[in-house]
């Protein structure tokens, strides 16, 4: 059974970062696209970051150069680093496996002086 399970989030002032990570169980993650999502109240999910099996990235604009989306085949895990954080940034993240379509429950981050 493929379940996502992700951690790292909270509350980090302005400017700060934080980095969140997603544990993946069951098998075949290395053959998995993973993607990490956000939610802000009142809004629609959205794509943030997306890693492909052979590692290639890509970004939403609002977020490329402040956020890294990087996964570890060994771990099981993929990991979103997130730098220069902005209060528009604040909203509940999750993971998603491409493959089979597996969301993790997410985890609140909230950017806030």
């Amino acid at each position: 059974q493929v379940q996502p399970v992700e951690s790292g989030g909270g509350l980090v002032q302005p400017g700060g970062s934080l980095r969140l990570s997603c544990e993946v169980s069951g098998g075949g993650f290395s053959f998995f696209v993973l993607s990490w999502y956000r939610q802000a109240p009142g809004k629609e999910r959205e794509l943030v970051a997306v890693i492909g099996r052979d590692g290639s990235t890509n970004y939403r604009d609002s977020v490329k150069g402040r956020f890294t989306i990087s996964r570890d085949n060994a771990k099981k895990t993929v990991t979103l680093q997130m730098n220069s954080l902005k209060p528009e940034d604040t909203a509940v993240y999750y993971c998603y496996v491409v493959q089979g379509g597996y969301w993790g429950q997410g985890t609140q981050v909230t950017v806030s002086s």
